[in-house]
């Protein structure tokens, strides 16, 4: 019999998540995938999994499992405590799990997601090639929602990949310092404007979501209008509407957007901004584009790191 995970309780926000439908922006479909997919990938290094296995993102307040069938499983991400029939998990290393066992998460002590994966992925079915849900649109498995009890979720065939673990993410705890180059738009904005998103310090409002942090902070003004044609926007993009508040875009994005952009948040921390939550606080620091490349190559290399 193949082996499955049945949701007994949802947690706060739980969803199935690849590295995103990739290869269709040009006509309107969003890439979504996890909000910090360097755990993500990490996970399923440490299973010998594909790194865009489909695994769960488990969002400040953990689900309860049952899987049926012997499974290998890892953790990676936020620390949010997890047992198995009551005897506390490792994060960040392989553990075996019996047929019938339960699963619960507990208290978030870091970080914001957590990525749960299981050797072989989770078997659900894909569309347009990917097993990413973008919760805007409802595209995805599940509809395209966040899982729900009595949701089961059919285990893939272990592939017999290299299991192997890299560092894993130092992740934040109640707010980060985020890297930002300036963004095509910056002549868009007062210099004043520019000092004030490199200096201040921004909280994360509660009208956030997967889609894009909106930020409680310092007004940063226009030198024009605030609007512009649609354009494509990247995940990292600052966007400042007419009201002067920013908004940091993330995995759910939409394709295009139509207010300038003052800066980028560099590649190499859109992992550590996946693990913000609203009330965490965001402090932008200016880097140049060498600098910003050089971070990337060495997340990248912390991520191949020790090798089993």
């Amino acid at each position: 019999m193949s082996a499955s995970v049945t949701v007994v309780k949802p947690g706060m926000l739980t969803t199935v998540q690849d590295l995103g439908r990739r290869g269709y922006q040009s006509v309107g479909v969003p890439v979504a995938g996890p909000m910090d997919a360097y755990s993500h990938r990490l996970a399923n290094q440490l299973l010998g999994n594909d790194p865009s296995a489909a695994a769960l993102e488990i969002t400040l307040l953990g689900p309860e499992l049952i899987v049926e069938g012997d499974l290998v499983c890892a953790t990676a991400g936020a620390d949010i405590s997890l047992s198995v029939e009551g005897k506390p998990a490792p994060i960040n290393e392989a553990f075996r799990v019996r047929s019938g066992a339960r699963l619960r998460w507990g208290t978030r002590i870091s970080g914001a997601r957590q990525t749960f994966a299981v050797a072989g992925g989770f078997d659900v079915p894909a569309t347009l090639g990917s097993r990413a849900t973008h919760l805007a649109s409802r595209m995805g498995p599940f509809g395209g929602r966040p899982l729900r009890a009595g949701d089961v979720l059919p285990v893939g065939t272990p592939g017999g990949g290299r299991a192997f673990a890299g560092h894993p993410l130092d992740v934040p705890s109640g707010g980060a310092h985020l890297r930002v180059l300036p963004a095509v738009h910056r002549d868009r904005f007062t210099e004043d404007a520019w000092g004030l998103l490199v200096h201040a310090r921004f909280t994360i409002s509660p009208q956030s979501n997967r889609m894009g942090y909106r930020l409680d902070g310092p007004v940063l003004s226009h030198a024009g209008a605030a609007d512009i044609l649609s354009e494509a926007m990247p995940c990292g993009a600052i966007q400042v509407p007419s009201s002067g508040q920013p908004i940091l875009l993330l995995a759910d994005r939409a394709t295009t957007g139509g207010y300038a952009t003052i800066a980028n948040v560099i590649s190499a921390d859109l992992p550590i901004a996946g693990q913000l939550a609203p009330g965490d606080w965001i402090q932008f620091d200016p880097i140049n584009r060498e600098d910003a490349i050089a971070a990337l190559r060495r997340r990248e290399a912390a991520l191949r790191g020790v090798t089993r």
